[in-house]
């Protein structure tokens, strides 16, 4: 059995109309999602600064459904991971500082196509993603991994052709110690599990690896491990938590337009995320268009009707070099006449703090990367949305952003290359990424939510000569969406990885190259030399493209698997063995 812990969390907070604010309009059109249904990182994010994955692979499928039974109580929902972080955030922002008044820890689990066949083989069927029933393993190569030595699949730590999950639990918690707590009795019920009795209780699984992450240590928290802040573009969610209409899942601080949570964050409807409910319509003229539902986008069912309040999950274990990729800037930069910090911004798309450098070009600005009313508000085109000539008239109050001027457009890639990090993984507003058809408004179809936390160490500023480094750092990268062939891969495959990410016919003269930071060239063979085009301006006005070049590969996949977040509801029925 698995031991039960007294409750420490908040409870999820009475409604109350009257509290509603600016932040929080009519928003009677958009559907109420099932937040007591959907797990918590899904929707809301765990946002812990400690996490820990355990992976798991099931030896017995009838023992694993009743250690399952006592698992679900604890598996974190979003109504509660959604209540803790607001309660959280109201707290800190009265106490102008962290606090450790509340503090929570919580458990999420996924299945691979491997894993539900075991419990469902006929409805594991049901699943159309292609990149689901096939796991990650066998689309690696189709990734652009390297197909030999580190980076290939054969040397995966975990994902590989002998130590494929079935199973991944996601912990995270503010206290190390409380993760390493939870952790640990969920091991014992795996290990050392007990009947009222005394008499040893199989569980029927085992495990096979187990990953710690955590965020990084001052100066670096929040930021990954090449120095830059992360997880600052997450798209906003459109959806009510409750029946009231002013009971957003996010709320909409840009005054200037409806269609934002904070500025510069458009809202993405929630079956880009979640099975069950609408999703974006790629054929609209505006990304406020609301599509099908995500079970059936084209009418036709895409996964079984079980899966609604469901998410796809992947997961992979992103080695960091950072020494190398250091040297590379330095030795460029004084190549081209830059200095280090400005070419790794226009490489990335950002300065370090987080400031975009389409708001600020040739320094960084630590007070915009630290605003998040600011610095994830510019766009790559011109902005020719509705709200863009007008601002909506809403009477400015502590929930809403302060506005700022809108940012120049930048449809050349003078100010931020076409294969800048940031430019190549959300293009925005451009167009022509690819084709013709492809803009701001289909661009919200491959969205992710990325719930990502670093591992390992920081490297040394200034390593001293007596520094002994194992290379063991990176980002474990966690992503939820309802289609991992046009959400993930694609994003992967068509952007990061495309030398001419514009479109060929129109914009030929315009190639990007490779996204350095993530992007891979798998179509070299062995030669995986990867090529970043970055135009610079003359004093008179010309415009010059320099090539970087390199065959170092600086985030290298060590490991990685496609899972399924069923909802509370289908684990409650996977553990009773009703789904066949």
């Amino acid at each position: 059995m698995i031991a039960r812990h007294p409750v420490r969390e908040a409870p999820f907070p009475a409604l109350d109309r009257a509290g509603f604010s600016a932040a929080q309009p009519d928003a009677g059109t958009e559907d109420v999602v099932d937040i007591r249904n959907i797990q918590g990182n899904i929707l809301a994010g765990f946002n812990k600064d400690f996490q820990t994955l355990l992976f798991l692979r099931i030896v017995h499928a009838d023992e694993f459904r009743e250690w399952l039974k006592d698992l679900v109580p604890f598996v974190a929902t979003t109504a509660e991971v959604l209540a803790f972080n607001r309660l959280f955030k109201e707290i800190r922002s009265r106490r102008k500082s962290d606090s450790r008044t509340v503090q929570a820890t919580w458990m999420n689990l996924a299945f691979s196509a491997a894993g539900l066949r075991k419990l469902a083989p006929r409805e594991t069927t049901k699943f159309k993603d292609a990149a689901f029933q096939q796991g990650l393993r066998a689309r690696s190569v189709r990734l652009g991994d390297p197909t030999s030595g580190e980076g290939s699949r054969d040397q995966w730590l975990v994902g590989g052709p002998a130590n494929e999950a079935d199973v991944i639990l996601v912990f995270g918690a503010d206290d190390r110690d409380d993760l390493f707590a939870e952790v640990a009795r969920i091991e014992d019920s795996i290990f050392a599990a007990r009947t009222a009795d005394g008499r040893p209780l199989r569980c029927g699984v085992e495990i096979i690896f187990k990953q710690h992450g955590a965020v990084l240590p001052e100066p670096l928290t929040g930021h990954e491990h090449f120095g830059f802040l992360d997880g600052v573009s997450q798209p906003g969610l459109r959806g009510r938590i409750s029946d009231d209409v002013h009971d957003v899942l996010t709320l909409r601080q840009n005054p200037a337009n409806p269609d934002h949570g904070k500025p510069g964050q458009d809202l993405v409807w929630p079956g880009e995320f979640v099975f069950g409910y609408p999703g974006q319509d790629p054929n609209a003229d505006t990304i406020s268009a609301k599509g099908r539902d995500s079970l059936a986008p084209e009418g036709k069912p895409v996964a079984p009707p079980w899966a609604r309040d469901g998410s796809y999950l992947v997961f992979r274990r992103l080695r960091q070099d950072v020494p190398s990729f250091r040297e590379f800037v330095r030795k460029e930069a004084q190549r081209l006449g830059f200095s280090a910090e400005s070419l790794a911004a226009k490489i990335v798309g950002r300065f370090r703090s987080g400031a975009p450098i389409m708001r600020t070009i040739n320094h960084d600005e630590p007070a915009l990367g630290g605003d998040d009313c600011a610095n994830n508000d510019f766009a790559f085109g011109a902005d020719t949305s509705r709200h863009a000539a007008t601002r909506v008239a809403r009477k400015l109050d502590d929930s809403l952003c302060r506005p700022a001027p809108p940012s120049e457009p930048d449809e050349v890639g003078v100010v931020c290359p076409f294969a800048a990090h940031i430019r190549k993984t959300y293009p925005r507003n451009d167009t022509g990424t690819l084709a013709s058809e492809i803009g701001a408004v289909a661009t919200q179809t491959h969205r992710l939510l990325r719930r990502g936390i670093p591992f390992g160490a920081p490297y040394p500023e200034n390593p001293p000569d007596s520094f002994r480094d194992t290379g063991d750092r990176g980002l474990l990268f966690l992503a939820y969406q309802t289609s991992i062939e046009e959400q993930y891969e694609f994003v992967q495959r068509a952007w990061a990885n495309e030398p001419e990410f514009k479109d060929r016919s129109e914009q030929r003269a315009l190639r990007s190259g490779h996204d350095l930071i993530i992007g891979q060239n798998g179509r070299a063979g062995e030669d995986r030399r990867r090529r970043f085009v970055l135009p610079i301006p003359g004093s008179d006005g010309s415009l010059r493209r320099e090539v970087l070049e390199t065959t170092a590969e600086w985030v290298i996949p060590t490991g990685g698997g496609y899972f399924f977040a069923p909802s509370i509801t289908a684990l409650g029925q996977l553990a009773r063995g009703e789904l066949k």
